[in-house]
This record gives C-alpha cells, sequence and structure tokens, in this order.
C-alpha cells in the first residue's frame, strides 16, 4: 500500500525535462517579473478578464474576444492586400507563415502531460481520503478550521472576485518576496514555531494525534 501511495509523487518528479517541470519554470519566471513585458501582458489580460466577467456575461467576453481577434486579423489582412495591390505584388496571406507552422500535438507529448496530470489528480485524490477519513486528527481538523474560514469569505466576496484577488497577489507577493526575503523569512520563521508549538500542545492534549514518524 505505501509504494503505490508513494507512486504519484514518483511520477510527477521525473526529469526536469517533464511537462510539469517546464510548465513551473514558465510560471515562475511570470510570477518573479522575469521578463516585464510578457508578466505585464500576461498580467493585463488576465486581470482585463476577470474584471469583464464579473461585469459581463460569460457569452458576451467570448463574444467580444471573438470580434476583437478578427477585427485585428482582417484588418490587417485587408491592410496588406490593399498595399499588395499598390506597390503590383503578389506575397499572398500576410498569415503564410503562421498558417504553414505545424501546432499539431503528438501524441507522446500529449501522454506526457496526460500521465502527468494523472499523477497529481491520483495523489490529490489519495490525500483527501485521508484527511476525510482522518488519518491525521491535527490535518483534518486544520481543514475544518480552513473550511470554516471559507464560509466567512465566500459571504463576502464570490468567486470571481476570489480569483482577481488571487491574480494581484500572484503577482505581486513573490516579487516583494524576491525583495524583501530576509526580512519576511525571519518573521515566516518565529511565526512557524509558534505554530508548530500550539500544535505540539493540541497533539499532547488530543487523542489520536500522535504522527507515525513519532
Amino acid at each position: 500500500m505505501d509504494e503505490q501511495a508513494q507512486s504519484p509523487r514518483v511520477t510527477s518528479s521525473e526529469g526536469s525535462d517533464s511537462p510539469g517541470s517546464a510548465g513551473i519554470s514558465v510560471v515562475k519566471d511570470l510570477v518573479y517579473w522575469s521578463d516585464p513585458k510578457k508578466t505585464g501582458a500576461v498580467f493585463g489580460l488576465t486581470l482585463t478578464l476577470l474584471v469583464s466577467l464579473a461585469v459581463f456575461s460569460v457569452v458576451s467576453v467570448l463574444a467580444y474576444l471573438v470580434l476583437a481577434l478578427l477585427s485585428v486579423t482582417i484588418s490587417f489582412r485587408i491592410y496588406k492586400s490593399v498595399i499588395q495591390a499598390v506597390q503590383k505584388t503578389n506575397d499572398g496571406n500576410p498569415f503564410r507563415v503562421y498558417l504553414e507552422q505545424d501546432i499539431s500535438l503528438s501524441a507522446d507529448t500529449f501522454r506526457k502531460y496526460c500521465d502527468t496530470a494523472l499523477a497529481h489528480v491520483n495523489y490529490a485524490l489519495k490525500y483527501l481520503l485521508q484527511l476525510f477519513l482522518v488519518q491525521d486528527l491535527v490535518d483534518s481538523l486544520k481543514l475544518v478550521v480552513l473550511m470554516w474560514l471559507m464560509t466567512y469569505v465566500g459571504a463576502v466576496f464570490n468567486g470571481l472576485t476570489l480569483l482577481i484577488l488571487v491574480v494581484l497577489l500572484t503577482f505581486s507577493i513573490p516579487a516583494v518576496y524576491k525583495k524583501y526575503q530576509t526580512e519576511i523569512d525571519h518573521y515566516v520563521d518565529l511565526v512557524q514555531k509558534q505554530v508548530s508549538c500550539m500544535v505540539g500542545k493540541i497533539q499532547e492534549k488530543l487523542p489520536g494525534t500522535k504522527r507515525k514518524n513519532e
């Protein structure tokens, strides 16, 4: 049973060139603003999309996005056609380079992404089963406290508002942490020591909270 429970972790941590590792590297570059132009574009588009979804319906937002994209591509195509007619050239479709690119997903790549996703799903299901069946009482109590707090959060914010806040925090906290890492680590260490002390006291008083490795 132990080997089966650990197998998803092994599968999900295969070589650094796996799809999961490549995706994590891209996300890190974005949230740490390694390329300000790229991060700014992704951040701006994501925030604009979420705010639009908060104001308009999903159907309206998708329709406007498609219309905007088509307006740009059709206008550019007409403009290039006029230029070619004036200059009497026959360059053809200005998007020909992109049309000739092979954007199909290979079977091997698709299987790699599926295997990586499956490993994470299996691990998440195993962990949720342990929480709901109270393998460790402290971890299950933590989930109870978290869900209790989320009831208050849900009463104040809706899902889209929370997503907007998550996006704002995701693109701001890592950059702030990178700049003030020493000071933040110091205070986080103090908080962790206090939390560990409190959890230890709870484990001593409640039955069935002693961990297996103790």
